[in-house]
């Protein structure tokens, strides 16, 4: 049985080994540079984002990190930056609970907004987004800055 439960201290080492898979699965591993430590910080201490992890038997087997960011145009928004099931576990809704709870929360916030990005190339994700009736945009351009 999946259960969807907020990020606990220890979660940590967990959600980066998540990341890691997430960014080998995008072709980029090598662009981690984070840590669970750092992760550790920034969701427990300094609370600068929040995550909801995705278990099976009391096993991590997804996360959604996410956090508040602000629009000049509609207010305060949610900005989910990442969202991931390890792969022998999708397809058996852990996906759909974990952004359906995301959701919820950005309800329960009262935000006027929830972000997130997809990679164009990623059909499976394109597919599950559009399924749940998102607007993905095709007009705007990211921009980034690495310090």
């Amino acid at each position: 049985m999946i259960t969807i439960r907020k990020a606990i201290p220890g979660d940590e080492k967990f959600i980066f080994e998540l990341i890691k898979e997430l960014a080998l699965y995008e072709k980029a591993p090598e662009q981690v540079t984070n840590t669970s430590e750092q992760i550790k910080i920034d969701l427990f201490e300094d609370k600068v984002c929040d995550a909801i992890v995705a278990l099976i038997d009391d096993e991590i087997i997804g996360f959604a990190l996410f956090y508040v960011s602000y629009s000049t145009w509609k207010g305060r928004c949610l900005y989910l930056e990442d969202f991931y099931v390890q792969e022998n576990h999708r397809n058996h809704g852990a996906g759909g609970m974990l952004f359906d709870r995301v959701v919820e929360i950005a309800k329960e916030m009262k935000v006027k907004r929830m972000d997130w990005q997809v990679l164009e190339w990623n059909q499976l994700a394109l597919d599950f987004y559009a399924k749940r009736n998102s607007i993905l945009d095709p007009e705007w351009v990211n921009g980034r800055l690495f310090f």
